[in-house]
């Protein structure tokens, strides 16, 4: 079982990078995991926003197996607290599929994206750059893995 972050265009910000990094190394402690870059399109300024969106979404759609169970982080998905993610993550990690997760770019997600999604989560009602989500939810994801383990990180 494996599951993949994958997102849209570099993290720009040392300071998240070094974050995302640490966690990431974190999370590998617990279960097989990766993160997959899709480079930011280039020549974009011609392009309508659902044109972008239907770009990045080819690219990231030809990165997920079919078989994988494919969450988008969005923010029209439901809203749930840490511990009720973590069971969400446990049921998903017993089903035996692969598990993706992804961030889209600064437009959100294509219409195919949404159609291939099996689940769409938010980790907010505010609005926090694609940048940003990364590591909020490269926490949340080793948040849930302690509680998974009955680990000391989260205090209930």
């Amino acid at each position: 079982m494996q599951i993949t972050l994958i997102q849209t265009g570099k993290t720009k910000f040392s300071y998240l990078k070094e974050g995302i990094s640490d966690y990431y190394k974190r999370i590998q402690h617990y279960i097989n995991y990766s993160e997959i870059t899709i480079p930011d399109l280039k020549n974009v300024k011609n392009l309508s926003v659902a044109e972008i969106k239907k770009k990045e979404g080819e690219q990231a759609l030809k990165l997920i197996d079919r078989s994988a169970f494919l969450i988008l982080l969005d923010e029209r998905g439901k809203q749930s607290s840490s511990e009720e993610f973590a069971e969400f993550i446990r049921k998903k990690m017993n089903s035996g599929k692969d598990i993706v997760l992804l961030i889209g770019g600064a437009y959100g997600f294509s219409d195919d994206l949404y159609a291939r999604a099996n689940d769409k989560i938010s980790l907010s009602k505010m609005t926090f750059s694609h940048q940003i989500i990364r590591l909020i939810f490269a926490e949340q994801l080793y948040r849930a893995l302690t509680i998974i383990r009955g680990e000391p990180y989260h205090h209930s």
